[in-house]
């Protein structure tokens, strides 16, 4: 049963790829062709080399936003989960629950009012309001951050407190070290999901030179006059570092998840 859902996922997948190496007419043929024959090499070359499509600059600028949003959740996310796992203040618990509460809010609801507001600061059109609110935390990565912190022994954060261990050290000298699955997890999930990331980038980049990879599909769709080939070429290798990074990381991955699960 597994297998069989799997390769349903899987499908649209290799529909891609395979129309990647076919020509126009190959992709629209009827009976459907499920291998390209003959295989048409050309068609990533001609991608990368395409006018009004440096694919190049727009790998760069989805991994310099990708990037800098990976690491501003992981400093935010694992610091503000920590004060909530191992701090005691007034009003924690109560605040902690108005965190939670937020993730009941679609994300696309909060697209108008924070777009005024980085227009208000003359900020957008740049890489700002996508940089930026990465470094004020994420509820769910916070939460999941803080399930982990709950199982660092309190005699631990003790023994270093009495050592005479700043709060700022312990944190980054005990606690970090012993959540790295967490934290592996952290960076992976905030990068693919980042990288994949297309109505945000839409709505406040307006420079055709730092449109993301997404975003620079997207328009080279419309660009490439039904070259419907190029842009299946163009999908496929937006996939690569996706896949390499899956690869390299995918025990960090489900380490993470399974620990997660455990803690949660």
């Amino acid at each position: 049963l597994l297998l069989l859902v799997a390769a349903a996922f899987l499908l649209p997948f290799y529909w891609l790829v395979i129309s990647s190496f076919k020509s126009n007419a190959q992709i629209f043929a009827r009976p459907m062709q499920w291998w390209p024959n003959p295989i048409q090499w050309d068609n990533f070359e001609r991608t990368i080399h395409y006018p009004n499509f440096p694919y190049f600059r727009f790998l760069w600028n989805s991994t310099f936003y990708a990037g800098m949003v990976t690491i501003g959740t992981v400093i935010s996310s694992a610091a503000v989960g920590y004060g909530f796992a191992k701090l005691r203040f007034p009003g924690r618990d109560a605040l902690f629950a108005i965190t939670l509460a937020t993730l009941m809010i679609p994300a696309i609801v909060t697209f108008i009012p924070t777009y005024v507001l980085f227009s208000k600061l003359h900020l957008t059109g740049g890489y700002a309001p996508l940089i930026i609110p990465a470094f004020l935390g994420n509820p769910f990565f916070i939460f999941m951050m803080r399930q982990f912190f709950m199982g660092v022994p309190n005699d631990l954060i003790d023994a270093a407190r009495l050592d005479g261990f700043s709060e700022f050290r312990i944190f980054w000298k005990i606690a970090l070290p012993l959540v790295k699955p967490a934290l592996a997890s952290l960076c992976i999930f905030t990068f693919l999901g980042n990288w994949n990331a297309y109505i945000w980038p839409l709505i406040v980049i307006r420079s055709e030179e730092m449109r993301t990879l997404p975003v620079g599909i997207a328009f080279f769709s419309s660009e490439a006059n039904n070259a419907f080939h190029l842009v299946m070429a163009a999908a496929a290798l937006a996939t690569i570092p996706v896949l390499v990074i899956f690869v390299i990381f995918q025990r960090q991955i489900i380490k993470g998840v399974v620990l997660s699960g455990l803690k949660g």
